[in-house]
């Protein structure tokens, strides 16, 4: 799953306080007309620009390319839990079959059975497999998910997240992604 980003629209990078992005997935960009705006209000400081710029009768400044806030936002521990969250926590996949077609979700223990709606009990699962496994247990159906369902982070969300960058990564982004990564010697 990728998430397209046209490098001709001049997205700026949305950094926190701390030099990390607000978000890895999707990736936290503002377009440039907002980034502008965001500058003007002092909201921001440039932290990199590109080598376009846009121009008033009596204002020319180049479009920033990377963008920190001036305000910390404290990031919350536990991410919403949306059915979008699920698939990212899931990487995409079904936790049957590892297909990443047709996603949906399923209750690992059916709602019939008493199983809940929440993070502990539901998984992604691609349309074949949740019709196949309908409304049975997971030993019955002989459907056991690759991965037993929890409450993720936002760390963790943001891990997976790295996982599927955008279709477009501009080189002067490139000092703030993923930057837990080992270094080159």
């Amino acid at each position: 799953m990728t998430i397209y980003v046209s490098p001709q629209s001049l997205p700026a990078l949305v950094l926190n306080a701390d030099y990390r992005p607000l978000s890895y997935y999707p990736l936290s960009l503002w377009s440039w007309q907002d980034a502008v705006k965001a500058v003007f209000l002092d909201r921001v400081q440039i932290v990199a620009e590109y080598d376009h710029a846009v121009s008033s009768p009596t204002f020319s400044m180049r479009l920033p390319s990377v963008v920190c806030l001036k305000t910390y936002i404290k990031p919350s521990r536990f991410p919403a839990f949306t059915r979008f969250n699920v698939f990212l926590r899931d990487r995409f996949e079904c936790q049957y079959c590892g297909s990443p077609h047709e996603l949906t979700f399923d209750h690992v223990i059916p709602r019939r059975c008493g199983g809940e709606t929440t993070w502990e009990n539901v998984v992604a699962a691609c349309s074949p497999c949740n019709l196949k496994k309908g409304g049975m247990m997971p030993k019955q159906a002989g459907m056991i998910p690759q991965q037993k369902p929890y409450r993720p982070s936002v760390q963790d969300l943001h891990n997976n997240g790295r996982m599927f960058p955008p279709n477009f990564l501009h080189e002067s982004w490139m000092d703030y992604l993923y930057w837990d990564v080992e270094l080159q010697p």
